[in-house]
């Protein structure tokens, strides 16, 4: 019996260790956007940040076509963790197109950032033949403006018509007064302005975007504002919000830029348990260095922004963490 008894106790001592490492470490998946973008270095982040607090933990990146499909690759189980823009989970929870019905066991985790404005950037020679100041003389003006919106049914593309529709211009009535919708995406911009085939390209990045850095080398550019009323009513429809690109964001821009912009957050699924949503956002704020420092864009993101979204609620092991931090009540 005493022989059975130590064995017994012996056993304990080698497999709890065992057992309960198991347990912390996690195996997760994370699904982005283009597999050399700025996603990924956040998925990157994010699995270091994680490893660094619960030891033998792997996060891994899983490209996609972007958060429209990344509500769906989530919500239906095929990752636990996805990156969203709040114009995307805006329309998932409405059920507004491209999804056909509401959207509605998403959780967030923690806002990554808030600071990727909706930047319309027009060239100053088309802009002043037709004295063009703002998006609303476009439109007074009729003037028959090239514009690449990015790509067809893109959320980007979408948040740039409801822009024109606010000032009362649908993508029919430019083509209808001689100008052009070019759908193509942000990346091919820049090409598109050095050969002269746009006057003008709207697309949702931070300051200052090296495409249009690139391509006001070549022809001088202007960044139009947008009304405070168009504003308030794209960010209504879209979920995008109010905000303004500060002057000296690029060095031909002398004036504060009034618009709206994309946020994008981590995001999981209701069935996510509240243990490893707590252990995954626990990891961002007190590793918040590492997600700081995998883009020079990335150096604003602070504590206080991550418990921030208002569009789906938080997940309850997300706050669990924040509370802990003395960021939520």
């Amino acid at each position: 019996m005493r022989i059975k008894l130590i064995a017994a106790l012996a056993a304990m001592v080698v497999l709890a260790p065992l057992s309960g490492h198991a347990q912390d470490a996690l195996k997760l998946t994370l699904t982005g956007g283009s597999p050399a973008g700025l996603w990924s270095m956040l998925g990157a982040a994010v699995d270091s940040a994680v490893r660094t607090e619960v030891p033998d933990s792997v996060i891994t990146y899983q490209t996609s076509g972007g958060g429209l499909a990344n509500v769906a690759i989530v919500s239906n189980g095929q990752a636990e963790l996805g990156i969203m823009h709040n114009i995307e989970l805006k329309a998932a929870v409405e059920g507004e197109a491209p999804f056909r019905e509401p959207v509605k066991n998403l959780r967030a985790l923690a806002v990554l950032y808030d600071w990727a404005p909706m930047q319309l950037v027009i060239t100053r020679s088309f802009a002043e033949r037709y004295g063009i100041k703002t998006v609303g003389d476009i439109i007074d003006k009729k003037a028959p403006v090239r514009f690449a919106v990015n790509q067809r049914g893109n959320m980007v593309e979408a948040v740039n018509r409801a822009i024109f529709e606010a000032y009362g211009a649908t993508w029919e009535d430019i083509e209808a007064w001689g100008g052009q919708i070019i759908y193509a995406p942000g990346g091919e911009m820049n090409n598109l302005f050095n050969d002269r085939r746009i006057d003008m390209g709207g697309n949702g990045v931070f300051v200052p975007d090296r495409r249009f850095v690139e391509a006001s080398r070549n022809q001088d550019m202007m960044l139009l504002p947008l009304d405070e009323k168009v504003i308030q009513e794209v960010a209504a429809k879209t979920g995008a919000d109010p905000y303004v690109i500060a002057a000296g964001g690029y060095d031909w821009q002398d004036k504060s830029i009034p618009t709206v912009a994309l946020s994008a957050a981590l995001v999981a699924s209701a069935d996510m348990s509240e243990e490893t949503a707590y252990q995954i956002t626990k990891a961002l704020v007190n590793e918040i260095d590492q997600v700081r420092g995998v883009h020079k864009a990335m150096s604003n993101l602070t504590p206080k922004l991550m418990p921030s979204l208002s569009l789906i609620p938080y997940h309850p092991g997300a706050l669990r963490a924040y509370r802990e931090a003395g960021l939520a009540e």
